[in-house]
């Protein structure tokens, strides 16, 4: 059985926490005594008698503000599937989580409110969407019981929203008339939308068909180098990391990122048992035939679709930080394992959130927009397109005086 990863995205009351409960509720996949829980608990209560919203909403902060803060993970299951719900903030504020959340998923959820229709975060969570090349996108107008059920209003909405998704390369989306609330169109499909003649989210969700993507290359990057020095152990020397993307065996001839030294597989070892080859997502220690200075952060590659080694990158930024950004600023890089110093050499443009155009800078970027700069780094940086491989192609820039996330690197 397979495992679908999604996340919901939306403004702020637009009813993610409660989508994802009505999921869970009437998909009979919560205990009885979380049931009790919620029951005990629940202050807006539903016709059932809960707040769904409580199964999400699980800080306290989060309870009594009625708002999500932080980013919920929720699993269940039915006989065709599994899931995994990424239920991310929806207040400006909290941008940097959503993205956290939107990173790890295959398919996004997109709350619209039926009253309100396509607000600004709508525009913001969709170039999000598009720019870590999601590919499908489930439309979910909300709160239909507060517009009568409307065939207009949900019919207006999704022509607004399909000129977003047009302007943006966002070519599979679906679109459902729901009420998280009443549990219309969310698990089974609602009489009370006998226009509507699509699945249900749930049914959708089950019988959605996910892209076979695969990074391209294979790249291994170093966090450890393990050198013993024992007598036991006199000559052992390998590195330690995780398969980044690809494959390798024994007797592959590699390259050594960023120096460009060549070398050979000698041994692969899987938890201290020797492997004849490992795969992407499995940690492994791997020893090279050649005593070459290596370090943490470097990067092994096949001799096939080596990645650039640059010191000057296309990078487009959401900025994630209080303080604005300004050329000139220096960073600490972050791509993985490997730590670099950069500075922001130039600020191209910036994408606004409403009208979805590229603007010329006038002022300070400040939190959230989301803008194409050109990094320089102290080092050479050892990376592929984010097209062309999600885990070598981003990056976070860091704070080197809080330490803090300041922006999600996408590199062109």
């Amino acid at each position: 059985m397979d495992i679908l990863r999604f996340i919901t995205a939306g403004s702020v009351d637009d009813g993610k926490s409660t989508l994802i409960g009505r999921l869970l509720y009437d998909s009979k996949s919560i205990l009885q005594d979380q049931l009790e829980v919620l029951e005990k608990h629940s202050k807006n209560k539903n016709e059932d008698g809960v707040d769904l919203a409580l199964l999400t909403d699980g800080l306290r902060a989060e309870r009594e503000q009625g708002i999500t803060i932080d980013i919920a993970y929720r699993y269940f299951s039915t006989p065709k599937r599994k899931f995994i719900i990424a239920d991310a903030p929806g207040h400006v504020q909290y941008t940097r989580n959503m993205i956290t959340g939107a990173s790890n998923s295959d398919l996004m959820v997109i709350l619209i409110d039926a009253r309100k229709g396509v607000i600004e975060q709508t525009r913001r969570h969709s170039i999000i969407a598009s720019l870590l090349q999601l590919k499908k996108v489930a439309v979910a107008i909300n709160k239909m019981d507060m517009v009568d059920y409307s065939k207009d209003v949900f019919e207006t909405i999704k022509s607004e929203y399909s000129k977003i998704a047009e302007n943006l390369g966002l070519n599979e989306v679906s679109y459902f008339p729901i009420s998280a609330l009443k549990g219309d169109n969310i698990v089974t499909p609602s009489s009370r939308t006998e226009w509507y003649a699509g699945t249900s989210l749930l049914e959708y969700l089950e019988q959605v068909t996910l892209h076979e993507e695969k990074n391209n290359g294979s790249r291994f990057q170093v966090q450890y180098v393990i050198r013993p020095q024992t007598d036991e152990l006199h000559d052992y020397r390998g590195y330690a990391g995780q398969i980044l993307s690809g494959a390798f065996k024994k007797g592959d001839k590699i390259h050594v990122l960023p120096a460009g030294i060549t070398s050979e597989i000698s041994k692969i070892e899987v938890n201290g048992v020797e492997k004849e080859d490992v795969f992407e997502g499995q940690p492994a220690v791997i020893h090279i035939a050649d005593n070459l200075d290596i370090s943490r952060g470097d990067i092994f590659s096949t001799e096939q679709e080596l990645p650039a080694v640059e010191k000057d990158l296309d990078v487009l930024l959401c900025w994630l930080d209080q303080k604005s950004l300004q050329p000139g600023n220096k960073y600490v890089l972050q791509q993985n394992s490997r730590q670099v110093k950069a500075v922001v050499k130039d600020i191209e443009y910036k994408i606004n959130v409403n009208t979805l155009n590229r603007e010329l800078i006038e002022e300070d970027i400040k939190l959230n927009e989301i803008v194409k700069v050109t990094l320089r780094t102290a080092q050479p940086l050892v990376y592929d397109s984010f097209s062309n491989n999600k885990t070598t192609g981003s990056a976070i820039l860091v704070d080197e005086t809080s330490n803090s996330t300041v922006a999600a690197c996408i590199i062109q």
